[in-house]
Parts: structure tokens; sequence; C-alpha cells
């Protein structure tokens, strides 16, 4: 992932219904997409809670009849 960077000193403030910015993304490639969702988790969470992995577990049991 590129080491990309938020620009603190613009900001524009729209409504949320002329925020429709779906002709943009739908201009994108599916591999942009999700490089864009996966920057936006970093940013929300911080590297630690995203690269941290869940534990998997196995059990074995066995199955006994009558």
């Amino acid at each position: 992932m590129n080491k990309e960077r938020i620009q603190k000193d613009t900001i524009e403030i729209v409504s949320l219904h002329d925020a429709d910015d779906s002709v943009y993304w739908l201009s994108r490639s599916p591999a942009d997409r999700i490089e864009a969702i996966e920057f936006m988790r970093r940013v929300m969470f911080g590297n630690d809670r995203v690269s941290a992995r869940l534990q998997r577990v196995l059990t074995i049991t066995e199955l006994k009849g009558n």
C-alpha cells in the first residue's frame, strides 16, 4: 500500500445530499476501491487493530453411536 497522506490543510464542507461521489468510485477499478477502503480502515483504526488476526481454533470431536 502506498504511504498516502491526508491533506489536513484543505477542507470542504458539503451536505450529505450533495456529496454524491458514486460516479467517481464507479470509474475506479475494483483494486483501487479496495485499496481506498483499506486506507480508510487504517486511518480509523490504526495499523495494530487492522493487522491483528483472529485466533483460529480447531476442535475435533468423535461421533459416538449407540
